[in-house]
């Protein structure tokens, strides 16, 4: 499955592990939640890069504890239809300030990497290469925004703001 991180498709450098498998003691892996919360401080303490496979129907404040050992959260589309993990990277970027990296997994489409990104997201695991090489063209076609969310950017609004101070100190 191609991996999309900073607008590229990547090789991704974590080992999904099965709920029933081994975890091993170094490298980077992805693990269930539920497997995670069963022990959390020991697996967030493992000297390898963990991270975690999150579902939508899981409240992320159970990660807060742990979420600054983490290095990747992917959070689950079980459908397109199903919005929740939009709330979830919102929640973990703007609230409990998440900096790690914050994957999209599941139902990724293409048709949607633009929300995904404004929610926070900063990679995608995609079913199909060709979703993956239309990303990059996706994500520069919109460079002004409306509303505030967590990827960072300023507003139009804001942007406005910024010029008329800089034109009337100009004057």
């Amino acid at each position: 499955m191609p991996l999309v991180k900073s607008g590229k498709i990547s090789g991704d450098g974590f080992v999904h592990i099965a709920d029933d498998a081994e975890i091993p003691g170094a490298g980077a892996v992805l693990i269930s939640g539920a497997r995670f919360l069963a022990n959390a401080e020991t697996l967030s303490r493992r000297a390898g890069q963990t991270g975690v496979i999150w579902p939508n129907n899981r409240d992320v404040d159970e990660l807060v504890p742990w979420i600054d050992r983490l290095a990747v959260i992917a959070l689950v589309f079980p459908s397109f239809r199903d919005g929740r993990a939009y709330s979830q990277a919102r929640l973990l970027r703007e609230r409990f300030c998440y900096r790690g990296e914050l994957r999209a997994t599941g139902q990724v489409l293409r048709d949607q990497f633009v929300f995904m990104l404004r929610a926070g997201f900063d990679a995608f695991e995609v079913k199909k290469p060709a979703d993956a090489e239309a990303f990059a063209s996706t994500a520069k076609r919109y460079s002004v925004f409306y509303q505030p969310t967590g990827d960072g950017r300023i507003t139009a609004l804001h942007r406005r703001i910024q010029l008329r101070h800089s034109e009337s100190a100009s004057q």
